[in-house]
């Protein structure tokens, strides 16, 4: 296997650092995956507390002959330079430009199968799969990770009223509450504001109700619709943060019928594809923070559907 340091948007206002994994077993041109990151900022390997998701799959891809890249998150790298140049940032600065960028990187890579390319996002980022191929239409199948199928702000909301996740107490989770009220008392009516209202309505860390309601107007159901390209998406039972019934089963409901669409259902793995750590309450941090990695059988099952 080799690991070669790449740019993501080199020469561009926002470059991001990036790793191309090339296989050491098989014979080029190999097939490829570009990995999409899920909300919030995070690093190439998806870095969550303790573990790192997208090293394990790149590494694991390698060792069935499938080459990958993945890079740091342009929120990761260039927020502060983003809110200082007040750029209206929405999942498209955030997110979609980058992976088409990544896609072309491997296009022009003589040892990547051009024609083999496939784009892979973990839960927000498997919600804007469908998009994202919408808008390069060039890649050779779509997985989705852990995606939730709902709009952003409805399964924010149900996580934060879920009594099964950990929240603080005291006065800090007695401020949390009241900011989580006022959150979601700015989203009540959100698609029917003004895009420019919606563009003047901010959130800590400066994100708008505007960077909600594109993404929220723009949902995977609606491009998948109709699209007959390979499909796979992959689900953990254990999975707190995104429901196996209302999303999992959701992308089943809506691609019946679709020709080639495969449904992975993993018992006991998290929304990381690691085994459950918390038992009780859940805890992001708790569940997160003892080293692990991505279930071998899970890669396993992902080189199987890419190369076939």
């Amino acid at each position: 296997m080799l690991e070669e340091k790449i740019v993501v948007g080199n020469g561009s206002e926002f470059p991001l650092n990036g790793m191309l994994t090339i296989p050491g077993v098989g014979n080029a041109p190999f097939p490829a995956v570009v990995f999409v990151h899920g909300s919030g900022s995070s690093d190439m390997d998806s870095k969550a507390y303790a573990v790192r998701p997208f090293k394990d799959f790149a590494e694991g891809l390698a060792k069935h002959g499938i080459a990958s890249i993945r890079h740091d998150k342009r929120s990761f790298v260039h927020a502060r330079k983003m809110m200082k140049q007040k750029i209206m940032i929405t999942v498209k600065e955030e997110a979609i430009e980058d992976a088409l960028l990544a896609a072309d990187i491997l296009r022009n890579d003589s040892r990547i199968d051009s024609n083999r390319i496939f784009i892979a996002g973990i839960s927000m980022g498997g919600l804007l799969v469908p998009r994202i191929d919408e808008e390069g239409d060039n890649f050779a199948g779509l997985i989705l990770l852990a995606a939730p199928a709902r709009r952003l702000e409805v399964l924010m909301k149900e996580q934060m009223e879920n009594p099964d996740l950990k929240k603080p107490g005291g006065l800090l989770g007695w401020i949390m509450k009241k900011q989580t009220n006022k959150l979601f008392a700015k989203l009540d009516n959100l698609y029917e504001i003004s895009d420019e209202e919606a563009k003047i309505i901010t959130f800590m860390g400066g994100t708008t109700a505007f960077y909600f309601k594109d993404m929220g107007r723009k949902q995977a159901r609606n491009y998948l619709e109709g699209k007959t390209k390979p499909i796979l998406i992959m689900h953990g039972d254990g999975d707190f943060q995104v429901s196996t019934e209302r999303d999992f089963n959701e992308y089943k409901r809506i691609l019946k019928g679709h020709p080639d669409a495969t449904f992975k259902l993993y018992p006991g793995l998290n929304h990381l594809f690691m085994p459950v750590v918390c038992k009780g309450i859940k805890s992001p941090k708790e569940e997160y923070s003892k080293p692990q990695h991505v279930a071998n059988y899970v890669i396993d099952d992902m080189a199987s559907w890419i190369k076939k």
